[in-house]
Order: structure tokens, then C-alpha cells, then sequence
């Protein structure tokens, strides 16, 4: 049994000091979770901790999948087979840079619908994803024999809301759905968080990354004469894209772990490893302007995007180690890598390919993504106007998040959303429209570039495009193709086109499926890249990142590889090396 007594965690009777890392089993390919798992428990960790994507599992509507990746009973089972404990945080909201934080996008489809507060309607579908998760899990809970030891509620919900009904009904699903070990809640340590985020009986707990002694004031009058647990002691900051690569300096990092553990404090790495927000799992940020973050997740954390030894990961094993008084032993070896080399690409058309790799569907306005049960990809709308017009503007209004125009065939204007800081009306544009007497064939492409994942505006972010007018003119009558884009194999490769122009590549090439390597987007401008059928992510030329992580696991002898590149490059082939460029 574990439990938290006023003077300590418990553990089968005996106290127990909390030393975790955080690990997020779906940003790790299936083949790599014991190793990670291996190094974090030789780093000196007893617990691995990690959120659940209800996203991630619940695809389509009411259909649960936990397999492969997505196996979390697996994942806690592996960590089990190497003596580790395991926290859950199952949401529903996860944050975590993840897509929605986590939520579906079909929760965007129902505009009545409010998430993350005591709505009913929202909350039976809470109970519909929570009972599925501990379907798998609760089996695996320490007061049944497993190594599951505690589980959060919510997240982070005092950055948000104030509903306290609301974290309630949370608790009370989860108990009614089996859960039987210790709740927590964790916020920030501003007071507002605080006031908001917790809950009466649940013992809570702190993030942050510095000032452990002023942080820990913060639970004065909110919860006293208890242990003290930092549940995500940020060891490093994750990217979006235009910002410079964050790191932070590993002394820096093992002088504040020291100060916590100094404390008698428990702590939770956040993270140990980030890992990869592979596809278009990557979510975003929403201040002053729309911020994407990368593909990347490598978050500075102990170990590196592809499980290699930071700095830190050595500073941290030693201060582990001493505090629980044992013995380091042997450390795996690092990832193996490869230079695969030049791969030689084909170069198709994308504008000619779109409609045949999407849905068709009719409707008088331009329609999100998710009203036509779309998570993620792109979106093209086209429409014809038909008459005598002026030479005039056209005003496109909610765009999320980058939009190409052509107008008969000809590119006009390109769009990011990233570039419009602290306008009110933070997602849309105009162009000119020329005169014309007879037909105007007008199309965009629309990129969804992330779904927002922590603040108010988490409710907002539908992906697409909301209106276009010209002039004053509303235009209606639209022609529209989903383009979730899961399957560029059907693209046409004879429909060629000159260099420079948006194209789909494809290419072959072999490797050692025992060895890592990295995809060098060097020439290319924006867009992803899929290996075998597997997506890898999002590139943009505008950085920090330039490589995308290839695992092993990914790999076969002879491989395919398609590059869908949306603005145009030069480039007839590309580089598979041995060094990611982040």
C-alpha cells in the first residue's frame, strides 16, 4: 500500500522518499520503452511517471485503442519488470505540448459543448474516457499487486478554471470506475493557481523549475504540516518553432534538485525523457500570438531526444544516488546511429495530387476540420465566382494556421498565423483579387498546425478556415477535401513538375533497422515526412529544428520515404544521417 501521512509517504508500512521521472510511453517508440526505462532506474529514479493523450486513444468516436504505442498497461508492466513504480495522470486534461492538451478534436465539433467544467454533456464523455483507461489500469494498482501508486486529477487546472464541482465529479468518476490509490492534484505556486486547482482531502502538489524554498511557501494555509512534493520540477523548457533551441546548464539543474531533496521534499523530473511528438501530435502555445511547438520533444531533458546521456542525466544519477544511498552500477550503452546517406527523390506535383488524396465535400461556407470528424492534416477549400467583378480585396477570416491562395492556378498569397503578435483579430488576412468578367477560380490550402494546449483559448482553436469575403461580399459555395494525409502512397508520381514548385517526393533507400538515424530537411521549406507509412513530424525551415528523429524501430531493410514539402524546394534528394541538427 502506498500512502501520505502527515509526516511522509508510506510504502507497504516503511517510508518512502519519492524520486520519479517523467516518461511519456507515446512519445517513445514500443522497441525503446525498456531501455529508457532501464536508464532512468539507473539514474537513481524508484517511479516513472506519465499523462495519458485521450486523444491518442480514442481516434474515432468510441473506440478505445491500447495497443502497440498505445499499450499503457504494457508500458506500466515494463516499468514493473524493472522495479519501478509508476504514477498516472490521466487527464482528462494532459497539457503536455500535446495536441488540445489531450482532449479530441470532435470536442470542437459540438459548439455547446463546454470542456473542463461541470457540464454534463462534457463530462459523460469524461466518464466514457476514464473507465475505458482504467479498464487497463486498474488491475495494475499497488492495492491489488501491481505497481501503479498514485494518479492526478486533472491538470494544472488553477491556470485555468475555478470549478470545483467540477474536479469533484473527476475524483468521483475515477473511484466509481475502480481507482483506489492516493489522489493528487498539481498547479503552479501562484496563489490564484492554488485557489483554484485544488481540492479539500486531495493532497497536492507544486510545479515549477527554481526558488524550491519560496515555491514551497506558496502551500501556507493551503495544505500544511505535510510532505512537500514537486510534481514537475522542469529540468529544461520545450520549443516552438522560431525560437532558438532551449538547454539549460546542468549544474544549474543539479544545484535545485539538491536544494529540493536538501528539503525532504519529493520530486517528479519533468522530464527525464521527452521523447518525439511524432505526426501532427505536437501542440501549441497562445499569449500574445499562436505559438506551434516542434516536432521535437526533447525538452533539455536528462536524456536526449534519441535516449543519449546529457550532462545533466550524469549530475542528477550522482545526487540520486547519494540521497537513497546506493550504488551506481553499469550504464547501458548510448544509441547506436548510422550516415545512411543521399537518397535520391522523384518530385510530383501537390496541388494536382490534393483532391485525389482527400475526401470531397460540399457546403455553402468554408467548414473547420472538425466538423467533418478531421483531427489533424490540412484542408482545401475551393470555389468558383462567377460574374463581373472590380479588381477588389478578398479578406479571409479565421485561419488556423498557415493558408496558400491561388487564384486560376496562380499562387497569390501565403499565410502564417505565427506572424500576427498581439492583433485583435489574430487569424485571418486579405489579398488583392483582380478584375474579372466570367469566372474566378479560387482556392486555399490550409495547414492545422497544432491545437493549442494550455489557457482559455484551448476551446477556440478550430483548424481551417471560418469565412472569405470579397469586398463585402460573403462567398458561398465551396467545394471541399479533407486531407489528413495518411495516405501519400495513392499520390500520382507521374504528375511531375518543375523544381522549386510545392511537391510531393518520394524516395528509397536501405539502412540497418538496428541503428537510429536522422532525416537533414536542409533545402526543404515547410511540411512532413513519412517512413514506411510512419509519419515523423513537421519541418519548417525557420527552426530550431532541422532533423527529424528516424528510430530504429522504424526502419526496415529497404525503406520508403515521401516528403510532402507545401512551399517548394530545389532539392532532388536529401540527407539520412547520423546527427540530428536541433
Amino acid at each position: 500500500m502506498f500512502e501520505i501521512r502527515k509526516d511522509g509517504f508510506y510504502l507497504d508500512g516503511k517510508r518512502f522518499r519519492l524520486f520519479s521521472g517523467a516518461m511519456h510511453y507515446f512519445r517513445v517508440p514500443r522497441g525503446y520503452w525498456e531501455d529508457r526505462l532501464f536508464k532512468l532506474k539507473a539514474c537513481g529514479f524508484n517511479c516513472v511517471e506519465t499523462v495519458v493523450p485521450w486523444n491518442f486513444h480514442e481516434i474515432k468516436e468510441g473506440v478505445f485503442d491500447f495497443s502497440g504505442m498505445r499499450d499503457l498497461a504494457g508500458y506500466c508492466r515494463a516499468a514493473a519488470r524493472l522495479g519501478l513504480y509508476v504514477i498516472v495522470r490521466p487527464g482528462p486534461y494532459m497539457c503536455g505540448e500535446w495536441d488540445f492538451g489531450g482532449f479530441p478534436a470532435r470536442l470542437l465539433a459540438d459548439k455547446n459543448l463546454r470542456i473542463r467544467c461541470n457540464n454534463p454533456e462534457y463530462l459523460a464523455q469524461v466518464e466514457e474516457w476514464l473507465r475505458a483507461v482504467m479498464e487497463q489500469i486498474a488491475p495494475l494498482q499497488i492495492t491489488r499487486g501491481g505497481n501503479i501508486i498514485a494518479m492526478q486529477i486533472e491538470n494544472e487546472y488553477g491556470s485555468y478554471g475555478n470549478d470545483k464541482q467540477y474536479l469533484a465529479a473527476v475524483r468521483d468518476i475515477l473511484k466509481n470506475c475502480g481507482a483506489e490509490v492516493p489522489f493528487f492534484t498539481s498547479d503552479g505556486v501562484d496563489a490564484a493557481m492554488l485557489s483554484g486547482g485544488t481540492l479539500d482531502g486531495v493532497y497536492k502538489t507544486l510545479n515549477f523549475g527554481s526558488h524550491a524554498a519560496r515555491a514551497f511557501e506558496s502551500l501556507k494555509g493551503v495544505q500544511d504540516n505535510m510532505p512537500k512534493t514537486c510534481m514537475e520540477f522542469w529540468c529544461g523548457w520545450f520549443d516552438h518553432w522560431k525560437e532558438t533551441h532551449h538547454r539549460r546548464i546542468s549544474a544549474q539543474v543539479a544545484a535545485e534538485l539538491k536544494k529540493i531533496i536538501g528539503m525532504g521534499a519529493n520530486v517528479n523530473i519533468y522530464t527525464f525523457h521527452g521523447g518525439t511528438n511524432f505526426a501532427f501530435w505536437a501542440g501549441a502555445n497562445y499569449f500574445d500570438k499562436y505559438m506551434p511547438t516542434v516536432t521535437s520533444y526533447d525538452d533539455a531533458a536528462l536524456l536526449n531526444e534519441y535516449g543519449g546521456y546529457t550532462p545533466a542525466y550524469h549530475k542528477v544519477r550522482a545526487i540520486l544516488h547519494e540521497a537513497r544511498g546506493i550504488r551506481p552500477g553499469q550504464l547501458p550503452p548510448a544509441p547506436k546511429v548510422q550516415d545512411v546517406g543521399r537518397v535520391a527523390l522523384e518530385r510530383a506535383d501537390l496541388w494536382d495530387n490534393l483532391r485525389r488524396l482527400g475526401g470531397r465535400h460540399e457546403s455553402a461556407t468554408p467548414e473547420s476540420m472538425e466538423k467533418f470528424g478531421q483531427n489533424f492534416g490540412y484542408i482545401l477549400y475551393e470555389t468558383v465566382v462567377r460574374g463581373r467583378y472590380g479588381a477588389n480585396i478578398l479578406r479571409f477570416e479565421g485561419v488556423h494556421d498557415a493558408a496558400y491562395v491561388r487564384i486560376n492556378g496562380k499562387p497569390v498569397k501565403k499565410y502564417y498565423r505565427t506572424s500576427n503578435r498581439g492583433k485583435k483579430n489574430n487569424d485571418g488576412f486579405t489579398c488583392k483579387c483582380p478584375a474579372f468578367d466570367g469566372e474566378m477560380k479560387l482556392e486555399i490550402l490550409v495547414e492545422g498546425m497544432g491545437r493549442i494546449n494550455y489557457g482559455p483559448e484551448t476551446e477556440n482553436d478550430f483548424k481551417g478556415l471560418r469565412k472569405v469575403l470579397l469586398g463585402n461580399q460573403t462567398l458561398f459555395g465551396w467545394n471541399i477535401y479533407t486531407l489528413p494525409l495518411d495516405n501519400l502512397h495513392a499520390a500520382d508520381m507521374t504528375k511531375k513538375c518543375a523544381a522549386g514548385k510545392p511537391a510531393i517526393y518520394r524516395g528509397v533507400f536501405r539502412a540497418d533497422p538496428g541503428r537510429d538515424c536522422f532525416v537533414d530537411m536542409k533545402g526543404f521549406s515547410k511540411g512532413f515526412v513519412t517512413v514506411n507509412g510512419i509519419n515523423l513530424g513537421r519541418y519548417w525551415k525557420v527552426g530550431p529544428q532541422r532533423s527529424l528523429y528516424l528510430p530504429a524501430p522504424f526502419l526496415k531493410e529497404e525503406n520508403e520515404i515521401f516528403v510532402f514539402e507545401q512551399e517548394g524546394s530545389r532539392a532532388e534528394s536529401l540527407n539520412i544521417g547520423s546527427r540530428h541538427y536541433l
